[in-house]
């Protein structure tokens, strides 16, 4: 990776995401239900997340600090900070790209992160802050059991889905449990 690249991924996730937040606080400050999401995956420090991609996983870790800080700077005012990270690829413009090298990926549609993150932002915001959210779970937590209409490829399942990056074993196993108590509802 060239070091304006690297500075351009820093530039846009770490100090992006921190300095969006720095301006909007004082507007957070005065409303009713204040938040604050990231895109960003849970902080593990097994070395998988970081081979071959140190400086993507630095940048996106970055995102994922300024969370973890400012949910800690920030809950004497009531405002909630969190991430959010996908369990499976979306089917993004970012992911033409990767598609190039990886046609077969069978992806969710971005509604899927849209839907998670609405269910995170109405939430009471004095009560939720500091988490590292993935989406399914969260929907499947806030009680949706039907997850066909994320689907993007017709004729495919939930297990066809291709996982995204940063997804610990201990989400999957968290996810079974969910899914196998709705299967029973």
């Amino acid at each position: 990776m060239t070091l304006s690249r690297y500075d351009l991924l820093q530039s846009i996730n770490a100090r992006g995401a921190w300095v969006v937040s720095k301006y909007a606080i004082p507007y957070l400050k005065k409303a009713k239900n204040p938040h604050i999401l990231t895109l960003s995956p849970p902080l593990s420090m097994d070395p998988h997340w970081f081979n071959g991609r140190t400086a993507y996983t630095m940048s996106k870790y970055g995102m994922s600090m300024t969370v973890l800080g400012l949910s800690a700077e920030l809950e004497k005012y009531g405002i909630g900070v969190n991430a959010l990270w996908p369990l499976t690829t979306i089917g993004t413009a970012a992911l033409i790209i990767v598609r190039k090298t990886n046609p077969d990926l069978i992806n969710r549609t971005p509604e899927i992160m849209a839907d998670a993150a609405h269910v995170i932002l109405t939430s009471n915001s004095k009560e939720c802050t500091g988490n590292f959210f993935i989406d399914e779970v969260v929907l499947r937590e806030y009680g949706v059991r039907d997850f066909s209409k994320y689907i993007e490829t017709p004729g495919t399942t939930d297990a066809d889905m291709t996982l995204d990056g940063y997804i610990e074993e201990s989400t999957l196993k968290h996810l079974a449990h969910l899914r196998n108590i709705q299967s029973r509802l």
